[in-house]
């Protein structure tokens, strides 16, 4: 029963911000904690963000961090990925995962989420 839906990915150009939206049905948004994965072609996935379910911790790839931030309003389901200052090594589809954990716990390891979203391309080129 439970969906997860992706949206936000566009085209934009390398500077520009982007923010991705997870919204999930069928399960209350605060039973996980939310990551975001991105695969570009030839690329394996990619751990972007975790944020825990209670928001009060969060961990990012080396490669995002500074750049990208998560967010989460449980009352509205959903989550959010803001991406700003977005590079063309950005592209990728980025994927909306969800994990049941402890509170406070994050992982950017993709074996340990439950279920996954569709995807959301996002493309960065000038």
């Amino acid at each position: 029963q439970l969906q997860i839906v992706e949206s936000g990915g566009a085209l934009v150009q390398p500077g520009g911000s982007l923010r991705l939206s997870c919204t999930l049905s069928g399960s209350p948004l605060d039973y996980y904690a939310i990551g975001w994965f991105r695969q570009a072609p030839g690329k394996e996935r990619e751990g972007v963000s975790c944020i825990s379910r209670s928001g009060g911790s969060a961990d990012y790839a080396d490669s995002v961090k500074g750049r990208f931030t998560s967010s989460r309003d449980n009352a509205k389901n959903a989550a959010y990925l803001q991406m700003n200052s977005l590079k063309p090594e950005d592209t990728a589809v980025y994927h909306c995962a969800v994990l049941s954990a402890h509170r406070f716990y994050c992982s950017l390891t993709e074996s340990a989420f439950d279920a996954w979203g569709q995807g959301t391309q996002v493309t960065v080129s000038s």
